[in-house]
């Protein structure tokens, strides 16, 4: 049976991303899926000894990068789905603001979850959660916009 392919892979299989980036060997390749009801966007992801902060907790600029990159995609997903496109135009990060609520253990298998909670023709604002052992460590709140020919990420998948 073949892997379903993530956003990022089906997407922008070329991405350099540092998050989500599928060609970049040294980044943290997030794996984002619409959920089955496609209301939200879900992801899990495993972190290694070289993202810790300090001994056994998960780097805080590794998290803001999970939910940054991850609640792009859900804001790239849904505006495709709203624009009744075929893929989605490149999304960039206008703002955003994490919350963390618990120290992150490093070890443990992180679910992401994101979903758009208010949305413009050409921008969508998502909130996320990251969630490790059945707790929400840190929460994102951001504004993610479609950009145009002449911005340096047109065109980047």
């Amino acid at each position: 049976m073949e892997e379903k392919k993530s956003l990022q892979e089906t997407y922008a299989p070329n991405s350099i991303c540092f998050g989500c980036g599928v060609k970049n060997e040294k980044g943290l390749r997030i794996r984002s899926f619409p959920s089955e009801t496609e209301d939200e966007v879900i992801a899990w992801w495993q972190a290694e000894p070289h993202h810790q902060a300090f001994p056994g907790m998960l780097s805080g600029g590794i998290i803001g990068t999970l939910l940054d990159c991850h609640s792009n995609w859900t804001a790239a997903y849904f505006l495709m789905k709203k624009r009744g496109r075929s893929k989605p135009e490149c999304t960039v990060t206008a703002k955003y603001a994490v919350t963390l609520l618990r120290p992150t253990p490093f070890d443990a298998k992180i679910h992401l979850r994101a979903r758009v909670i208010e949305s413009e023709e050409d921008r969508a604002t998502v909130e996320a959660e990251l969630i490790a052992n059945e707790k929400i460590c840190a929460t994102c709140r951001g504004l993610f916009v479609i950009v145009k020919e002449g911005h340096p990420a047109y065109h980047r998948w």
